[in-house]
């Protein structure tokens, strides 16, 4: 299989630009942004204040001396459809013993996120990640992503990709 060379790229996007009269530079500046990588396993994981999609807020506080579950997912996202159930039953089974969980859906509008939610009867702590709240929330790359903030306000466990029911029951063990 041939993949073609960053030069071949370069030069098929520049021919691609000047047959749509764009300037290279407005291709370049097209191009998204590089997600940033999942924290660092032991890294310090500082919180911000959330107003949550169901009303209220999440306060940083209420995870201090706590283990937060962060969960990074879109309605449209077919793996986050079959991690967000399990991240329910975790939520269900676990608040009681002190879990904290901030769930941040990066759908394009806040209204698909709360309609999803209410279709499926969740009722995890979820905020919409606007553009201020992508400033304190980065989303790692991929879907779905969960982060597990440990009591001492380090990161205990980073997950790329959907976790399977007996991976999400696990993540109770930090508590």
């Amino acid at each position: 299989m041939h993949t073609p060379s960053n030069t071949t790229r370069r030069r098929w996007l520049q021919v691609t630009a000047a047959g749509l009269a764009l300037p290279a530079s407005a291709i370049a500046q097209a191009k998204p942004e590089k997600e940033p990588p999942l924290p660092a396993v032991g890294s310090a994981l500082p919180l911000a204040p959330a107003p949550l999609l169901g009303g209220g807020q999440f306060d940083p506080a209420q995870a201090d001396g706590r283990v937060l579950v962060l969960y990074w997912w879109a309605s449209w996202c077919p793996f986050c459809a079959e991690q967000s159930p399990e991240m329910q039953k975790l939520w269900d089974a676990q608040r009681g013993r002190g879990l904290q969980m901030l769930t941040l859906s990066i759908d394009k509008k806040p209204e698909l996120a709360v309609a999803y939610l209410r279709k499926k009867n969740y009722n995890f702590p979820a905020a919409w990640l606007s553009p201020e709240l992508l400033r304190h929330y980065h989303k790692p790359e991929g879907l779905p992503v969960t982060v597990v903030r440990g009591k001492d306000g380090r990161v205990a466990q980073a997950e790329k990709g959907q976790l399977f029911p007996e991976d999400v029951a696990q993540l109770a063990r930090w508590l």
